[in-house]
């Protein structure tokens, strides 16, 4: 007979500094209050605490992969927040251990989470089978927390076997979140009409599935009507690489509770297929090293941007771009130069 998994703890352990071997083992027993403070060290800013969440995380890496990985996505005001709450809650009862990782937007003040989600999800806080994470965006691209990749990690290591990852819905977070997710789920609101004239193909291009929320009381015949016309748009989308890859669409009451199972079976549906054609290892693959490679971007950014050669001439050179005196691309060749190296021919992508 297998071992029973341990159970979820909230050990209040002293406010002392954790070491490596104290976050490990507490990640792994599923110590609620460890996992926070893991976290926040993932989460964290400071050179020294980013040395230690890398060597963590290393450590980590293989008890990691066990979950399925569901981004959430939509425009505000289509119901995100109650969604996740009525599908985490049908995701409880069923047995499963659901992480919530909300990104929230960022105060201009001081850099934290505006919306409080554990305040919005009352039930699903209140379960010992979920946690909640609210993470600010604080200013990043597309609205996903700097470290959410290093977060579902660490969420999976500590046994969750379900990471929900929602975003605010506005710029590039279509496309981040489904990039570091198994299936993408975008939530919709009755009355497609102007809306879907004006939906971006590259999200359609994306999404794994469709729920139509709020479909309840009087906008029910609403909702069917835009979940056909939505469904009518993605098969007539040609370029998905997998003829069985045309996205589900369904409609559902997060309110009520309606649909909701079926939204969670759609769901399951797309994962299976992709684990059993092999693609889910293949797609994980590459998110990573589309990860390594951001991560690498990232830091030879802020590198250069501190780098000593660069005194003085940065500023200069900036000014002279944002008065229109000298061309951006004419700008990075001499501080390619500065640095000592080589300005690269780009060629172009062919269309």
């Amino acid at each position: 007979m297998s071992e029973e998994p341990p159970k979820p703890t909230n050990t209040r352990r002293g406010r002392h500094k954790l070491t490596l071997d104290e976050h490990y083992e507490g990640v792994l027993a599923r110590d609620i209050a460890v996992l926070a403070r893991t976290l926040t060290l993932m989460e964290s800013s400071n050179p020294d605490h980013q040395v230690r969440a890398e060597e963590l995380l290393t450590r980590l890496m293989p008890h990691t992969g066990n979950s399925v990985r569901v981004g959430i996505t939509g425009a505000p005001g289509v119901g995100k927040s109650t969604f996740i709450e009525s599908f985490g809650m049908h995701l409880v009862e069923q047995g499963h251990r659901v992480a919530v990782l909300a990104v929230d937007p960022s105060s201009g003040v001081s850099g934290g989470s505006i919306l409080g989600d554990k305040t919005r999800m009352t039930k699903l806080s209140a379960s010992g089978e979920a946690y909640i994470r609210p993470a600010p965006s604080a200013g990043t691209l597309g609205g996903v927390a700097a470290r959410t990749r290093e977060s579902m990690l660490v969420c999976e290591a500590a046994g969750f076997d379900v990471v929900l990852v929602e975003t605010v819905g506005v710029g590039q977070s279509e496309t981040m979140v489904a990039d570091m997710t198994d299936c993408f789920l975008a939530l919709m609101l009755p009355g497609a009409g102007d809306e879907l004239q004006g939906i971006k193909r590259g999200l359609l291009e994306l999404v794994d599935v469709i729920a139509v929320n709020k479909a309840d009381g009087e906008m029910q015949a609403a909702a069917r009507r835009a979940a056909h016309q939505y469904d009518v748009a993605l098969k007539s989308i040609s370029g998905r690489a997998h003829g069985d890859d045309v996205p589900e669409v369904l409609t559902c009451s997060a309110l009520e509770g309606n649909g909701i199972a079926e939204v969670w079976d759609a769901v399951v549906r797309r994962h299976r297929a992709l684990q059993g054609s092999g693609r889910l290892a293949e797609r994980r693959g590459r998110q990573n090293l589309r990860w390594l490679w951001n991560l690498v971007d990232q830091h030879l950014e802020l590198t250069i941007r501190d780098h000593p050669a660069l005194s003085g001439l940065r500023e200069q050179l900036e000014e002279s771009v944002v008065e229109g005196t000298q061309p951006p691309e004419a700008a990075a060749r001499q501080i390619i130069d500065a640095l000592g190296l080589r300005f690269p021919r780009v060629t172009p992508k062919a269309p």
